[in-house]
């Protein structure tokens, strides 16, 4: 009673200090005779300076809103768990029928400053081509254009070279799938091995040869197995120019579907090899195949020191429009970037395809005939008809003028004299005959045009890098420079068409249960990283590293490689062969196997109370694994803890957030007589249910036990499992089934009791203290959602779509999606089961359909888990054929034509939908989220694995959830989408108030509405074009945290039973100083040594700040969540450990900057990755 009255006069004064502050500012404002005196007639100059003072003021009156809101909650917590609970303790059921839970005496607080929320409330970034502006100007109409068939015809003047030559670099490359037809093994095996053993032959014979590699993953493989005379050999042709390494990443990665978390991993893996054993480092990207390009890709080569990048897969509308205005070549910045710090020379290729046929020049036909590979005899030809002519004397200067023409036409559709030509196919180069083919007629080719001055070119083999050095020498610039009328683009290349209607929008969600694998090792990648570094670390500084299995790091390294050549352009995009998907399987689930590995080590050395004690046993180890895969295509199986009368069981959880975190945690145990203890004695609620097989079929023997836990950020946990007697503090769930008209009854023989009933039209809800959901008696699906303190109920409701193909000759394949028409209703043969689970800690509702099962779970947990809607859809469409599955969310949010998808779970992007366009165009890839608002609320969906998205209509989210597919679409692949697999896919739902909309009512939100009132009468009109230019949008803190939560699981990791007892262990808290919560820590990744399966003494600190969007209501998080302007002191923020070097350095490692003294505060901007070498002892 004492410290509630503490806490509210406490409240109340601050409540007090707030408001008066704000008047005496308000009063200032108002009563400024200089400012009365200029009236509205304000100088331009001071109008963003009154803007942002005003923006400021605003920020300020919200966060006193939010510190007040906070305040009254913990207030309204102690006063609900103090006076109302029978015994202070116990989980108890309130006057409305909701659960409480006994409050754990911890006070949180949120304390973002306003400075922290400038980006999201600022400008976005100047650019003269802005992709949205692009996408509203362009008709899509596709006109022939004669040779060029999706362009237009091309002249020029016949002397417009005569003062200044044209520089033509020709670029051989040979485009290698890291699997796609054939596995990796077996393209290494026919072709790449060939063509790597070629290269250095042929490159070494004239030193005028030029060439250029990108995948890593197949050069680290050949050089694995080159004698040294070859390695040598490669070095040397690396070190003098010939041969170039381009982007040097483990494979040339998607950019639709891959998180930005194995983007980056995936290139610091091909960078470090490049360092460790050839010390080569990348210039310029090159991405010719992945279809369509993200701006992430951009901002990651840039902060990797990477200085230009090509593209080439761009819808060819836009390829048209960029062509005519000149502007394929650009500076690529970011949408938050008011400078110009992000800014990345590209370069786009103009025409259909990175073959030969279509880059020499606008003609295909004349173009094919310089593919010299296909000269008659060989094993392809031209498909025009006019095959290529080996180059000899007497033809000579006919080839030359020929090939000058269409040079010179496609020079026409760039700015400056100097001319990329790439050269090269997919596994070109594989035969010797071909190197000499290309290399000796184009030699011949090269000497004619540079012997002879009225034709006033020149012409060279060159690298990628070669032709970006010219093209900054034709200008004066250095290297990196915006030369003077390069535009500046801001927005992505999404989505992605190559001819016609066929937009590449499929593979978005082709084999969802591989992009659903993808995540959850990435994770794994991520908890087993940071928990080893951490390991490591600590056992150095006891002195114990000789007793540590550090040779762990091999299945690290063996991890970070899977998991890369996943990343492939053919890998977590679903559009590879069937056996090749197997392969890609395989290596992910025995990674998976061994990253458990690798955190169970980890987590058994952390948690030893005494390290003298410590025994590591390669065949016996202390922890089992949370759960287990049979296959590489099936479902995870978790483990079974079975308790004893005789003792307790012990578990582990393990948190791999950076926050601390309240949450549930469901175990599985072998009986009902459970009860579960912290480390410190103290008995957790339980909330006790059963394990289901099918709809009304329970488990007798295995039941699920969810307890709720505060676990310390990225920490280790203890918890004490007995089977004992009934507790006070173990409760039941209270299951009831909503059966359709039948016979049909629940198997409840058993332990738990269940009711049953037939199900009625009507509504029914499901409650926790934090939200009510509503559910439609027929359905069982999702009809509503209402906050505690929002009066209003939110219309969300769930619909289940279906997508046949069309008719015609080309249909959907694993690469398109080509609907015949609108979606229609999924309709279900019967009517479905329903299960209704309410209980102290989470309350769901399953329903049961023929091809898919939707579980809704709400968390009666204070914080951030309790917050949002946990969604756990799981498909099966084997049966059908041509269908695909889709989850339609319907709302009453006026969203218009607008809606935000993610771009690789790194930003955010504003969609428009186009009538203008076909259905298929109008989705885009969703790697972690999307969302949809209004002025008053923003609700957006949180995903576990990579999936379609679109907004087909006004207030409406839509996901496609799995397709299955009969045949091929003309990509190349030859194979539809039939080796469908029973799929869960996750996904988490959160409903946000805006802060300035207008229901949003109280003294604060009136305060700020009288500042948009006078704002356009001071300013007139200049606010509505400052807002309307706006294309950026940041997920709140809460949106965040959301997605960190559901992306990253907790592991539960049960102690095995020792015959010798189990030896005291206690929670593992590695930080000393809690993270800022706009900070992301991205990865604490082991640097390798020399040898490749042990760690240097280094360790690389990867972090991320967010950007933050703070004009929405944020509640109590669960946890404290401060900001600090960017700034962390990395000194303080490991305990127990030492900090002996601090050096900034490139995203993946390979440039270094001057140590930082240990003590210095680092700094990062808002949406800023950074990436620090840290030496922990």
């Amino acid at each position: 009673m004492k410290l509630r009255k503490q806490v509210t006069v406490c409240g109340g004064a601050i409540f007090c200090v707030a408001v008066f502050s704000l008047y005496l500012m308000l009063d200032r404002v108002q009563h400024d005779p200089t400012r009365r005196q200029n009236g509205g007639n304000f100088p331009r100059s001071q109008i963003s300076v009154l803007q942002n003072r005003i923006e400021q003021l605003e920020q300020l009156l919200e966060e006193n809103h939010q510190i007040i809101s906070h305040i009254k909650d913990s207030v309204m917590e102690l006063t609900d768990t103090g006076a109302v609970s029978p015994s202070g303790h116990l989980p108890f059921r309130s006057a409305n029928g909701s659960w409480v839970l006994p409050f754990d005496g911890r006070p949180t607080f949120l304390a973002v400053k306003p400075q922290d929320c400038q980006l999201a409330a600022g400008s976005p970034s100047q650019a003269d081509v802005q992709m949205l502006d692009v996408y509203s100007l362009l008709k899509f109409d596709n006109p022939d254009g004669g040779v060029w068939k999706q362009g237009f015809d091309i002249t020029y003047e016949a002397d417009e070279w005569d003062k200044e030559p044209l520089q033509v670099f020709v670029v051989p490359h040979s485009h290698n799938d890291p699997g796609w037809i054939k596995t990796f093994d077996k393209y290494f095996s026919d072709q790449t091995q060939h063509i790597l053993n070629n290269m250095v032959v042929k490159l070494t014979e004239d030193p005028r040869r030029k060439f250029i590699w990108s995948e890593i993953s197949f050069f680290s493989k050949w050089w694995e197995s080159a004698d040294a005379q070859k390695q040598e050999a490669a070095r040397k042709l690396i070190l003098r120019g010939q041969l170039e390494i381009v982007t040097g990443g483990w494979v040339m990665t998607d950019e639709a579907n891959v998180h930005y978390f194995a983007m980056i991993d995936q290139l610091i893996e091909g960078h470090q090899w490049l360092e460790r054993n050839i010390g080569a480092t990348p210039h310029s990207g090159w991405a010719i195949d992945p279809f369509g390009h993200s701006s992430t890709m951009a901002y990651v080569l840039k902060r990797a020191n990477l200085t230009n990048m090509l593209i080439q897969r761009v819808h060819y509308s836009v390829k048209k429009h960029f062509a005519a205005t000149r502007n394929l070549e650009f500076m690529w910045r970011q949408p938050w970037d008011a400078g110009s710090s992000s800014d990345i020379l590209c370069h786009m290729m103009p025409f259909y395809s990175y073959d030969v046929p279509h880059t020499c020049g606008p003609d295909p036909k004349i173009c094919c005939q310089f593919d010299f590979k296909r000269l008659p005899g060989g094993r392809i030809n031209c498909p025009w008809k006019v095959p290529p002519k080996a180059v000899v004397e007497a033809n000579v200067a006919e080839r030359a003028q020929l090939l000058l023409d269409q040079y010179r036409k496609k020079s026409k559709l760039y700015r400056s004299k100097v001319l990329l030509i790439p050269l090269g196919d997919d596994f070109r180069y594989d035969k010797s005959l071909e190197w000499d083919q290309q290399y000796i007629n184009y030699q011949k080719l090269f000497d004619y045009m540079n012997s002879h001055p009225e034709m006033h070119v020149k012409a060279q083999f060159g690298t990628l890098t070669d032709y970006f050095n010219a093209l900054y020498k034709f200008y004066g610039l250095v290297q990196g420079s915006r030369p003077p009328d390069f535009p500046v683009l801001s927005g992505d290349f999404f989505a992605y068409a190559d001819r016609e209607d066929h937009y590449w929008t499929g593979y978005f969600t082709s084999r969802p249960f591989y992009k659903s694998l993808d995540r959850v090792i990435e994770s794994h990648l991520r908890g087993a990283e940071i928990l080893y570094s951490l390991a490591v670390a600590n056992a150095r500084h006891m002195g114990m590293e000789g007793r540590y299995p550090v040779s762990d790091y091999g299945l690290l390294v063996d991890a970070r490689r899977n998991v890369g050549l996943f990343q492939h352009h053919d890998g977590i995009t679903g559009t590879a062969k069937e056996n090749v998907v197997v392969d890609y399987g395989a290596r992910l689930l025995r990674s998976l196997v061994g990253l458990k590995r690798v955190i169970i080590n980890a987590a058994h050395f952390l948690v030893m109370k005494n390290k003298e004690f410590y025994r590591f046993y390669q065949t016996e180890p202390f922890l089992d694994m949370d759960d287990r895969r049979a296959t590489q295509d099936s479902l995870p199986q978790r483990t079974l803890i079975a308790l004893d009368p005789a003792g307790p069981r012990y578990l582990i959880l393990f948190n791999p957030f950076e926050q601390e975190r309240l949450c549930a945690v469901t175990v599985l145990v072998n009986t009902v007589k459970v009860r579960i203890l912290t480390e410190d004695g103290q008995t957790l609620p339980v909330q006790l249910g059963a394990q289901w097989s099918s709809s009304t079929q329970m488990s007798a023997e295995v039941f699920e036990a969810t307890f709720m836990v505060r676990l310390p950020a990225l920490g280790l946990a203890v918890f004490h499992l007995y089977d004992s007697p009934d507790s006070p503090m173990t409760l039941r769930s209270d299951t009831l089934l909503r059966l359709p008209g039948g016979t049909r009854t629940a198997q409840a023989s058993g332990p738990l009791p269940v009711r049953s009933q037939q199900a009625e039209p009507q509504t029914f809800s499901i409650s926790s203290q934090f939200l009510t959901l509503g559910f439609s008696g027929a359905t069982g699906l999702l009809e509503t959602i209402k906050h505690k303190d929002d009066p209003q109920e939110i219309k969300v409701q769930m619909h289940f779509m279906v997508y046949g193909t069309r008719p015609s000759k080309d249909k959907s394949g694993a690469y398109l999606f080509l609907p015949d028409g609108k979606a229609r209703p999924y309709l279900h043969q019967e009517p479905p089961v329903v299960r209704v689970v309410e209980g102290p800690l989470f309350s769901e509702v399953v329903a049961y359909y023929q091809h898919f099962q939707q579980a809704i779970r709400i968390h009666n947990v204070p914080g951030v888990e309790g917050l949002s809607v946990e969604i756990t859809t799981t498909v099966d469409i084997r049966d059908q054929n041509n269908k695909e599955l889709a989850m339609r969310l319907v709302t009453d949010i006026q969203s218009g034509d607008v809606f935000y998808t993610d771009l690789n779970g790194f930003q955010m992007q504003l969609r428009q939908r186009h009538e203008k366009l076909p259905l298929q165009a109008n989705f885009f890839p969703m790697p972690s989220q999307a969302y949809i608002q209004d002025g008053h609320h923003r609700l957006t969906l949180h995903t576990a694995q990579s999936l379609g998205v679109s907004s087909l209509g006004n207030g409406q989210l839509e996901v496609i959830l799995d397709r299955r597919l009969m045949q091929d679409d003309n990509r190349g692949l030859g194979q539809g989408l039939k080796d469908n697999k029973r799929t869960v896919n996750r996904f988490r739902l959160l409903l946000e108030r805006r802060l300035m909309g207008n229901k949003h009512d109280g003294f604060f939100s009136k305060l700020s509405s009288l500042f948009h009132t006078l704002l356009p009468k001071i300013l007139h009109d200049r606010v509505e074009e400052m807002t309307d230019s706006s294309t950026m949008s940041f997920p709140s803190v809460l949106s965040h945290m959301t997605n960190a939560i559901l992306n990253h699981n907790i592991l539960a990791l049960p102690v095995l039973p020792k015959r010798r007892g189990v030896p005291l262990l206690q929670t593992f808290a590695p930080l000393k100083s809690m993270l800022p919560c706009d900070f992301h820590l991205l990865n604490l990744r082991s640097i390798q040594s020399q040898d490749p399966n042990a760690p240097s003494p280094y360790t690389a600190l990867i972090l991320h700040r967010f950007g933050l969007d703070c004009a929405l209501d944020v509640p109590n998080l669960g946890f404290n969540c401060t900001t600090t302007q960017g700034q962390l002191n990395v000194s303080s923020l490991f305990k127990n450990l030492d900090l002996q070097l601090l050096q900034p350095m490139s995203l993946t490692l390979m440039y270094s900057s001057p140590p930082l003294a240990n003590h210095s505060r680092v700094s990062l901007d808002p949406m800023e990755i950074s990436a620090f070498k840290l030496k922990l002892c």
